[in-house]
């Protein structure tokens, strides 16, 4: 896989060369092997990389906010669709067991930070009972999840 050993062939090199022996160093490295591998890992990559997002389909709203800084746990989320369904994480929640079951996730977890993923059709009245719903959960810090690349206020799209 590394270097290797020449052996030296013809007469006109061993009289140049005699105390040294028949063999010396070869001074190439084969790099196809450290390719292929390359390659595969790529592959493996770009294929695994869709499947680890959480994902409800929802048509998320863009705005021009940037990203939320992340946290070494793996961040919660709640996703209210344009059906009107709440799901945490992937599991579907009725509604009356929201409050409950955020409250038992609440005292597990080291933060308060969760995502809320709000479908662009959802009413605003909604949208806001369930932030309603978060806090009386335990969680204060609610961060809002939307799309880059919406409109700014000043009329400029980005």
């Amino acid at each position: 896989m590394g270097a290797g050993i020449i052996q030296n062939q013809g007469e006109g090199t061993r009289r140049r060369r005699r105390g040294r022996g028949k063999t010396q160093p070869m001074a190439e490295i084969n790099v196809t092997p450290f390719v292929d591998v390359m390659l595969v890992l790529l592959i493996i990559f770009m294929v695994a990389a869709p499947l680890l997002t959480v994902g409800v389909p929802v048509e998320l709203p863009r705005t021009a906010a940037g990203a939320l800084p992340t946290d070494q746990e793996e961040p919660l989320t709640v996703t209210l669709t344009a059906e009107g369904s709440v799901q945490i994480q992937t599991t579907e929640t009725a509604r009356e067991e929201l409050v409950p079951k955020l409250r038992a996730i609440a005292a597990e977890r080291a933060t308060d930070h969760i995502f809320l993923r709000a479908d662009g059709a959802v009413p605003y009245a909604r949208v806001m009972e369930v932030m309603g719903a978060l806090n009386a959960g335990g969680f204060a810090n609610i961060g809002l999840v939307t799309d880059i690349g919406g409109p700014t206020l000043d009329g400029q799209d980005q």
